[in-house]
């Protein structure tokens, strides 16, 4: 078998591919964001996420489901950026144990000038390798595997 195919009967190589190519990107992507932008990776996930939600916050326990974080690495990943002032941690009215994480208008600014730089980069990396129905049909399968080995991760509580 040559080292491009891959067959059905071979999850191993399969797994191995996602996980080499996540690990490929973080290095790709999280060099020039840490350089540029004093954006550590784990931070940049963390952030990544609270940008992408409708008012810039989630709960902890979902952020978590949705970062490559483990719950003691997510905590200290937000003491370092409430410490920088790009995070807020709010407490839940509904769950006194519960809490938000919130992006505060620094970190909005932050994420909105480097964004804006890691979306050119990320498209000039894509667009070297995937057309655009490529990009869309890998989009639905990731989010199909990801659904199934990660059902929180989809889901968004904002409130």
């Amino acid at each position: 078998m040559a080292s491009d195919d891959l067959s059905c009967e071979d999850p191993v190589t399969l797994a191995g591919l996602l996980f080499e190519t996540a690990a490929g990107l973080r290095r790709v992507v999280g060099t020039p964001l840490e350089r540029d932008y004093a954006l550590p990776v784990q931070s940049l996930e963390v952030l990544i996420r609270l940008v992408r939600t409708p008012g810039g916050q989630l709960r902890m326990s979902d952020l978590a489901a949705q970062t490559s974080l483990t719950p003691s690495g997510l905590t200290r990943a937000i003491d370092r950026l409430v410490e920088a002032h790009l995070v807020d941690r709010l407490s839940c009215a509904e769950d006194r144990r519960g809490a938000f994480a919130a992006l505060t208008a620094e970190g909005a600014e932050r994420m909105c000038v480097a964004m804006s730089s890691h979306s050119r980069q990320l498209d000039d990396l894509f667009g070297r390798v995937l057309d655009g129905e490529e990009r869309v049909q890998l989009a639905k399968l990731l989010r199909r595997v990801r659904d199934h080995v990660n059902p929180q991760a989809s889901r968004v509580t904002s409130e």
